[in-house]
């Protein structure tokens, strides 16, 4: 089977030396490939059903057709055929081509999340195999995430308003945006490159100027969500939604913040973009403390006992590395010591890969804590642990 990837326009200055260098090769090597070993290890366990959240016993709860999270598995499979050629990572990843074209027969399933669902099946299968149903199908989802844009305003309306409950769900979603469409921006970005329609890439940058305005504090720490008037686009106010508090700092918030960033950064060029990563990340290390994993919310009153989101430590990691690959060497160093810390935490106290009963690959992820959803394993943290390991090693070529 011949694969196809093209090449990615961003340059990394001496990202191979730095890479190969550093102390940690070999043992994000083994833990890779025991991620490997351990999507074979359950393929006929899970099939085409797609992961959820763990359950007490390590095991997966699946999703529904629609459900935001339905691309992670096969992110995984897809970063598995990339690594091996093995094909019974292609068949499994293809199979589900079906559950994204339901989504888009279905508006109601479509909101801001198009990004993740489709970046991670179908824009990863044109890139490695060059499937052309594929790309038409991940246009289209473009076309769709497009729609969300708000010119006026600026924003990608993260929700769809639906009546529920005598409106209140109508009232909370009209307007607001979240920190976790940082990264669905880059279905835009890759579908502006696939056509050259220039409306891609404005939405996506707008977008990303407005978070950095609005949702990202004075002192860098970010909100979850902000608020805007629908009618007149005036902005209101920044709350959250899975955060302690409209005032604290949601640590998978910030994560999604700086590897949307540096990935904004790398796919646009964009100074604004990259500095907005490293402001991020020196605050999220900062208020990590001596932690190796970070807690749920850096603002929580009992850091210590409160529970760890490992999710959240992968997506930082990856976009750790990715901003690395953006700086000078002397820069490049520290951003590389620090996604290794994190990856080392992540394999001192939640890796899984060894435990033959486990369906997942990381322990002690937060859902959504403050809902009581938390210590589970977590699809998306299982995708970024190995976007992290990947990155770490010096893979470059990715499905954002």
């Amino acid at each position: 089977m011949r694969l196809i990837m093209r090449i990615e326009r961003n340059s990394y200055f001496n990202a191979v030396e730095m890479v190969g260098n550093r102390p940690n090769r070999e043992r994000h090597q083994q833990a890779l490939e025991r991620c490997i070993a351990k999507l074979r290890q359950t393929m006929p366990t899970i099939g085409l059903r797609n992961p959820k959240i763990g359950l007490p016993d390590q095991t997966w709860s699946y999703c529904g057709p629609f459900d935001w999270v339905v691309s992670f598995h096969a992110g995984q499979l897809w970063l598995a055929l990339e690594l091996t050629g093995d094909p019974s990572f292609l068949n499994a990843a293809r199979a589900r081509r079906a559950i994204f074209r339901d989504i888009l027969r279905h508006r109601d399933a479509q909101d801001h999340d198009l990004g993740f669902q489709f970046s991670l099946s179908c824009v990863a299968e044109w890139l490695l195999t060059g499937d052309r149903e594929a790309r038409d199908l991940a246009l289209e989802a473009a076309a769709r995430l497009l729609e969300r844009y708000r010119p006026d305003a600026r924003y990608i309306q993260a929700w769809n308003a639906r009546s529920i409950h005598g409106g209140i769900r109508s009232e909370f979603v009209n307007g607001r945006v979240i920190v976790d469409t940082m990264q669905n921006l880059a279905l835009l970005h890759w579908a502006h490159r696939e056509t050259g329609r220039g409306d891609f890439a404005e939405a996506a940058d707008g977008h990303a100027e407005t978070t950095l305005k609005h949702l990202v504090r004075a002192d860098d720490t970010s909100f979850h969500t902000f608020l805007f008037d629908p009618s007149s686009g005036k902005p209101l106010r920044g709350e959250t939604h899975q955060g302690y508090a409209d005032d604290s700092c949601w640590s998978r918030g910030q994560a999604w913040l700086i590897h949307g960033y540096a990935q904004c950064a790398a796919t646009t060029g964009n100074p604004h973009f990259a500095d907005a990563a490293r402001r991020l990340a020196a605050k999220a290390e900062a208020l990590m403390g001596d932690d190796g994993v970070p807690v749920w919310d850096y603002s929580v009153p009992d850091a210590k006992s409160a529970p760890r989101d490992s999710s959240a430590g992968a997506i930082m990691a990856a976009g750790i590395f990715i901003l690395a690959g953006l700086c000078e060497p002397e820069e490049a160093q520290r951003w590389y010591a620090f996604g290794d810390r994190l990856i080392g935490g992540l394999l001192d106290t939640c890796d899984l890969t060894g435990d033959p009963k486990a369906e997942g690959l990381l322990a002690h992820g937060a859902a959504h804590a403050s809902a009581g959803y938390s210590d589970a394993m977590l699809p998306y943290g299982d995708y970024y642990f190995m976007e992290a390991l990947m990155r770490s090693l010096g893979h470059t070529r990715f499905f954002w």
